[in-house]
């Protein structure tokens, strides 16, 4: 399907009547300066535009259609040149232009399903969820980073303190990880690096989440069978001539989870873990947990925590896992709403031995209906053996300008 199918599809949901059809959309277009240069990558000025589009369309009380598309370009070809339409989200670099989810809901009673391209989350806390097994991001830039749609059928049904979601997905939906030669991927030796083509797992996956809401807290169980959307490297070093041959793959993972949330006085406390198994020998199997708090005061909004991992079985060697990557650390995030149209916010990421530090200030302000302005600075220092430490040369500051319709 090309892109102008599409759009023509969406332009003639906009003549069904306005009370079943709704739309929205932005185009987003950023500026990001790095005051430094970094392995294999002198660029410090990169720009971004991205336009999204979205349409939602009631049938009837049992049916409704949702869908949006992306379209986008930049300067560090980190986005393809090639105009055709992706639906899988497996490439490389960003897809030009991309099917950002695209699925029909029906609806009956306390049940309802979804099938087709959809965004699936589960968890309750911050920055790290363990529980979080249907929700592959973008990576291209580990510290600004979107979700990723997958294709799926969901079936949900609950009452007012109970609710189970049964999730299928038929094809895996990788998480996108940095570009060799650029400044978010660091190798660990100075080689010449030979990318070969991914093995992508051709199996199903399958998750099921039960939650309750009770008087004193709410807490959840979850269950997920199928691959880790985050994956291992096979490496193979060859002599004549010299230079690495790197191949991604991506594990078999099982998941055992739970989450709860606990209104206290004047707090409220969350926690959530997960313990992972896998049958693939490469694959560590381990726990991760968070454990945070979060006050509402006035205009002011905090979240305090620390995200911990305890690895039962460590196999692996090479592997890129921001998830794992976060924990051992203590983890903050606070805003405050100046007014109806100034906000600004900072977020924070601690290595409990020093060793990384990851923080981001962001201010934002919206003009009359349409726009809105952002301007950021994200410091990043540390150690180069530590996850968040191997960044320290991607400090960098965020201008970004917002038309919404």
């Amino acid at each position: 399907m090309r892109a102008r199918t599409l759009f023509a599809c969406f332009a003639c949901f906009a003549t069904l009547r306005a009370q079943d059809f709704s739309q929205r959309g932005f185009l987003d277009t950023t500026l990001t300066v790095y005051p430094q240069t970094a392995p294999g990558d002198s660029g410090r000025v990169v720009a971004e535009a991205l336009l999204r589009y979205e349409a939602f369309y009631k049938v009837s009380p049992f049916l409704r259609f949702s869908g949006g598309i992306d379209a986008r370009s930049d300067t560090h070809r980190q986005v393809e040149r090639d105009f055709s339409l992706s639906w899988q989200d497996r490439n490389r670099q960003r897809p030009a232009f991309a099917v950002r989810r695209l699925s029909a809901t029906l609806t009956k009673g306390r049940a309802s399903l979804e099938l087709g391209k959809q965004f699936i989350r589960w968890g309750k806390t911050d920055i790290v969820n363990p529980t979080d097994r249907f929700a592959p991001r973008d990576f291209l830039n580990v510290a600004q980073n979107d979700f990723l749609a997958v294709s799926a059928a969901r079936l949900t049904y609950g009452s007012q303190s109970d609710s189970l979601d049964l999730v299928w997905s038929p094809r895996f939906t990788p998480s996108r990880i940095p570009l060799l030669g650029q400044r978010w991927i660091v190798l660990p030796v100075e080689v010449k690096v030979n990318e070969l083509a991914p093995r992508f797992p051709g199996g199903s996956q399958f998750g099921a989440r039960w939650s309750h809401i009770g008087r004193a807290a709410e807490y959840s169980l979850s269950f997920y069978d199928g691959y880790n959307h985050l994956p291992l490297v096979d490496a193979t070093l060859r002599l004549f001539p010299t230079r690495a041959d790197v191949a991604r793959f991506y594990p078999k993972l099982r998941m055992y989870g739970a989450d709860a949330a606990v209104p206290l006085p004047g707090v409220t406390l969350k926690a959530e873990a997960a313990y992972f198994t896998s049958s693939t020998p490469q694959a560590d199997e381990y726990l991760l947990y968070v454990i945070q708090l979060e006050r509402q005061a006035g205009e002011w909004f905090f979240v305090v925590g620390y995200a911990g991992q305890v690895v039962t079985e460590s196999r692996s060697t090479l592997e890129f896992a921001p998830d794992r990557g976060l924990t051992r650390a203590f983890l903050g995030r606070a805003g405050y709403t100046i007014n109806t149209n100034r906000s600004v916010a900072f977020e924070a990421a601690v290595r409990q031995n020093g060793r990384g530090l990851w923080t981001k200030l962001e201010y934002t302000e919206a003009f009359g209906q349409h726009w809105r302005a952002a301007a950021g600075f994200t410091w990043i220092h540390g150690d180069s053996e530590d996850f968040l430490g191997q960044y320290h040369r991607n400090s960098h500051a965020i201008l970004a300008l917002r038309y919404s319709f």
